[in-house]
């Protein structure tokens, strides 16, 4: 049998908190049951992750409770490596981006493209809190949001209505360090030419897609960049904690480097290759990693949640591609990127500030591991947003593990421990010594044979979830044949009978303990247990092989039920968290309505505004007299597309300067189903100054 080579990641949690049952959902537990499975089929697999430590969510962290960043990162490394132990992931190496291996293979690859000259440097404006001395990164500026008048938004983007838009534009900026209001200073960066590689981005997107079939979100999200176009991203940070820049300032423009770092998003997807080298290290094969990561016929799979689509599917593989130029070994590119939606907490997101979820660690102080992992499984946000509700994990371990798979294995031990000394009834040959075998039996043989084949297909597609439940119709499938062949009654009236029913019931948990140990492993390795067996291959477990007359162990609930008092103090403790009722939006009279003068007004000149990419400054004519309005549409038009168009403008707002222009109003426009904006306009024959009504 030939097998495969393959690569398996899943993202880099941050170690600034504790992972919860959402993280779980999106890119542990898939790839850790993809794993598993693979490693059933006997391929030669790797599977690579570790802890993301560098950022400027750390040091709000260390900030928060005023200790130095190492202190959280080392905290939260061992509880979330502990956490995935604890819920089975079978990681070969869980790594850490601070470990000397990470910072190694960052400046490695940063000087690489520094000495080819791929780096370019460029100028920019950005928050400066003069108190403190030190430029802000964008969570440490809070504002008023430019667009929905949100009064916390960061300094380039708005959580409350998902608008991007220039650091300049941002109102009643403060710093969030000293709450003193910034000012905007200039400082030079290394940018990183994504839209250089986009062609070929493109080209490999489309080509894996082809061979692979890719999730369509993941396709969708690929699209919606490429359609915008992608352009240079910073590299470079102005930040002490993380990885410093390995350059010196170029001469003649001191600072350029100093005191900066690697941009978080640049190094941390390193991580992966990083964290290889390091489980190298400990194999004392300190070459071993260029096996899986430089050479071309590795399988690599990236396994993520959907908001680490765009550094997964293209931003990872651009700088493997940068890399690739230059001759030197060659790095495989991501064969698939299965990301998920996101796993929501009862009917809400996940919201650690709010105290809504729960931590995988505190979970496993009250459940066991395997009734999680199934629930989890079978409910995987694989095409859209899916819930996590008590009420369901209670149902899915009591109705299905319990009922279904647990009676199963209860009921057929249990028969034979009081029956056959708890020995595996039939000849000692097996199967092969009954002359006759009904087509009940023969069936039931045959859907044996075939279910390994059946769920194989779904794993191989990423359909974990419907392989969970099919897996969980086989255990449905063994307890009708149980019911329908009645050993109960055979054993009297038909000894022989009874011996095959018996001896197809156990190699069917024999056969389950192996399809459900990607999902269960904890469980399926107790069955091996009870059987007094040992596991065998995926491709062979559906096959009659067990001993007849092989003394079993003792058998023990699987599942014990989950009692209705325990779930109601979980649904209890809910209570106490809960965030009351949005309020309904903010009614105004129609005298107030009145107030905002909305009339027509025509665009007459356009021009970009110099150092900002989402800035256009257009003079527009409203009844014979010129005006001149900032609007944040340089994303969505260019200059010549927004001229002599007859666009709606709020003529009486209060004029305010961004980026130092004077801006004498505002352009009405709505956000389109793919975040682009489009203008209101209105007919040409309708003149400049009139009132909307």
């Amino acid at each position: 049998m030939s097998t495969q080579k393959i690569l398996v990641t899943s993202a880099l949690p941050y170690a600034n908190g504790p992972i919860h049952l959402g993280h779980l959902s999106g890119a542990y537990l898939p790839a850790d049951i993809y794993v598993r499975y693979k490693r059933l089929k006997g391929d030669d697999i790797i599977f690579i992750c570790g802890s993301d430590e560098h950022g400027v969510p750390i040091t709000i962290t260390a900030d928060k409770e005023g200790v130095k960043p190492q202190v959280i990162i080392d905290r939260y490394h061992e509880i979330n490596k502990k956490a995935f132990e604890q819920f089975g992931m079978s990681f070969d190496n869980y790594s850490r981006t601070s470990l000397p291996v990470h910072h190694e293979t960052a400046k490695e690859f940063f000087l690489e493209f520094f000495n080819r000259g791929i780096l370019i440097e460029k100028k920019s404006n950005q928050f400066y809190d003069d108190r403190v001395k030190m430029f802000l990164p964008d969570r440490y500026v809070e504002g008023t949001c430019p667009r929905c008048g949100n009064e916390q938004a960061r300094s380039d983007e708005c959580e409350n209505c998902g608008s991007l838009y220039d650091p300049s534009e941002l109102l009643n900026p403060k710093s969030k360090i000293t709450g003193e209001t910034p000012s905007l200073k200039e400082t030079s960066h290394y940018f990183f030419p994504l839209g250089k590689y986009q062609p070929a981005l493109e080209k490999y997107v489309n080509e894996m897609n082809e061979k692979y079939g890719w999730k369509d979100n993941v396709l969708q999200y690929c699209r919606s960049w490429f359609k915008d176009g992608l352009k240079d991203r910073a590299i470079t940070r102005d930040l002490d904690w993380g990885i410093k820049v390995p350059v010196d300032p170029p001469a003649g423009r001191a600072g350029s480097a100093s005191g900066k770092v690697i941009y978080v998003w640049f190094e941390a997807v390193l991580g992966y290759i990083s964290s290889t080298k390091e489980y190298s290290q400990k194999q004392n094969k300190p070459d071993h990693w260029k096996k899986y990561w430089q050479d071309p016929k590795t399988k690599y799979v990236a396994f993520i949640g959907k908001d680490n689509v765009v550094f997964h599917t293209i931003i990872f593989p651009a700088i493997l591609m940068a890399w690739n130029e230059s001759g030197k070994e060659q790095y495989c590119l991501p064969q698939n990127v299965p990301a998920n939606e996101f796993l929501n907490f009862e009917g809400k997101k996940f919201s650690k500030s709010r105290g809504w979820g729960i931590d995988v660690i505190d979970f496993l102080k009250i459940f066991d591991t395997d009734p999680l992992r199934y629930t989890l499984a079978a409910n995987l946000p694989e095409t859209r947003d899916t819930d996590f509700y008590w009420k369901e994990f209670q149902a899915r371990n009591n109705n299905e593990l319990a009922n279904i798979l647990g009676n199963f294995v209860n009921r057929t031990l249990t028969f034979i421990h009081k029956n056959f000394e708890g020995k595996i009834p039939g000849r000692v040959m097996g199967l092969g010594d009954y002359e006759i075998i009904n087509s009940t039996d023969s069936e039931m043989l045959k859907t044996l044979a075939n279910y390994p084949i059946k769920v194989s297909k779904l794993i191989e597609k990423y359909k974990i979830k419907d392989a969970t439940l099919e897996i969980m119709n086989l255990a449905r499938k063994a307890n009708q044949y149980f019911d329908v062949s009645k050993p109960w009654e055979t054993y009297n009236s038909n000894r022989e009978q009874c011996e095959i029913t018996l001896y197809i019931c156990v190699h069917t948990i024999y056969t389950l303990a192996h399809l459900f140990e990607p999902v269960i492993p904890f469980t399926s390795q107790k069955i091996f247990n009870i059987l007094n067996v040992k596991k065998t291959s995926w491709n062979n477990c559906g096959n009659p092989i067990m001993q007849a007359g092989k003394k079993m162990n003792s058998a023990n609930i699987l599942f014990p039920k989950i009692e209705d008092e325990i779930i109601e103090k979980q649904m209890e403790k809910l209570e106490t968290t809960k965030t009351p009722e949005p309020k309904p939006e903010e009614q105004i009279s129609y005298d107030e309505f009145m107030k905002v003068q909305l009339k027509i007004a025509e665009v007459i000149e356009a021009e970009k505004v110099e150092k900002s990419e989402k800035l256009l400054k257009l003079k527009v004519r409203l009844n014979n007299q010129e005006r001149q309005i900032i609007a944040s549409i340089a994303k969505s038009y260019t200059p010549e597309e927004i001229s002599g168009k007859k666009v709606v403008i709020v003529a009486n707002l209060k004029p305010a300067k961004l980026m130092g222009l004077l801006s004498e109003g505002m352009i009405l426009a709505v956000e389109n189903s793919e975040g682009n904006l489009e203008i209101l306009t209105v007919a040409d024959s309708v003149k400049d100054g009139t009132r909307v009504k």
